[in-house]
């Protein structure tokens, strides 16, 4: 059981020895852009964690606009070193050191409908400035397989061959993110990794929380996208650290989410054992979902530490103890493209 939010970020941050020898091995600092999301603060704390136990010296430099001063305290207190800085803004941009290995994290997606013009600067505007500012770098991207189509569920998920085919403004916002990072690649020969992410998970937040979140307060489940990929956050994060060595022009892609095709009425239907109540549905599974086939990224770094059924247990055990919640919904559901 996680009890606490202090042993949740240790878990999360914790490196594994592959985490140790890819930090070891890797030439140059490293600077995260976008730093402050869901994802960042566990992955610059497991990076600086691994350089500790390598034995080496190593940058770890996390940028945001760090509109919450105690998150800028908190990697700070980690050791990493922060920058306050708008990325839309040329002059911060400018500013920031040159580093030879860049994880860009910085998107937007939840808000895009009525503010669509946000979410294009954001995701396809400011890649494109990134990509030329760091053009003398090793740049790890995070893309999304929301640009991929629903497919049939029999096939199993698309794959890094698919043809895209985004679904809304913010998917197509995304797949505009990878054409500006491929263009500035095959320009000045920028080696560049495009991550395709479906859906990291932990239990404040994901698709796992969500659900099991509706089944704990009797809220109904909707099936209409009746399957989903996860995985831990833990394991997205230290795939994103191991990954540089992947980095090539013209750039690489890899999916990265976990092997199961997970349905999502079989997993309300697990909270619903652990909480000791029958789940409410609605709506019908659809033939086809947007599913992500992570084959590769498994047979290069192996199968995810943490289970869907170990997650399962721990977030019912957070949901039913009162624990904290991030408050931001997936909205994994939604097959029209509009978040």
């Amino acid at each position: 059981m996680i009890a606490s939010e202090s042993q949740l970020e240790d878990m999360l941050s914790r490196p594994s020895d592959a985490d140790v020898e890819a930090m070891r091995n890797l030439e140059g600092d490293l600077l995260v852009l976008g730093v402050a999301g869901k994802m960042g603060p566990s992955l610059v704390h497991r990076a600086k964690r691994a350089i500790s136990q390598a034995g080496i010296n190593k940058r770890v430099i996390g940028v945001s606009r760090f509109s919450s001063p105690s998150a800028r305290d908190e990697l700070n207190e980690m050791g990493v070193e922060t920058i306050a800085a708008d990325l839309l803004n040329e002059a911060d941009l400018a500013a920031l050191p040159d580093i030879p290995n860049v994880i860009f994290m910085a998107a937007r997606k939840f808000g895009t409908t009525g503010a669509e013009h946000l979410t294009w600067a954001m995701n396809t505007y400011l890649p494109g400035r990134v990509a030329e500012r760091f053009r003398n770098s090793r740049i790890v991207a995070f893309s999304s397989g929301n640009i991929y189509p629903l497919v049939p569920i029999a096939e199993g998920g698309a794959k890094e061959s698919t043809p895209v085919q985004p679904v809304g403004e913010y998917a197509t916002s995304v797949l505009g993110r990878e054409r500006l990072f491929q263009y500035f690649s095959d320009k000045y020969g920028t080696p560049v990794l495009l991550l395709r992410l479906n859906y990291a998970v932990e239990l404040r937040y994901g698709v796992l929380y969500d659900i099991g979140r509706k089944v704990f307060e009797r809220r109904p489940v909707d099936l209409n996208m009746g399957c989903a990929n996860v995985i831990w956050q833990g394991d997205a994060n230290s795939i994103c650290l191991r990954s540089f060595s992947l980095c090539s022009s013209p750039p690489a892609v890899l999916n990265l989410t976990g092997p199961e095709t997970i349905s999502v009425r079989q997993v309300a239907l697990q909270f619903g054992a652990h909480f000791g109540i029958d789940p409410v549905f609605e709506g019908a599974e659809a033939p086809n979902a947007l599913l992500n086939n992570a084959g590769k990224c498994h047979r290069l770094f192996g199968y995810p530490s943490i289970s869907v059924e170990q997650l399962i247990e721990w977030i019912s055990q957070w949901i039913g103890m009162g624990g904290a919640t991030l408050g931001k919904p997936t909205h994994f559901e939604a097959r029209d493209g509009k978040f």
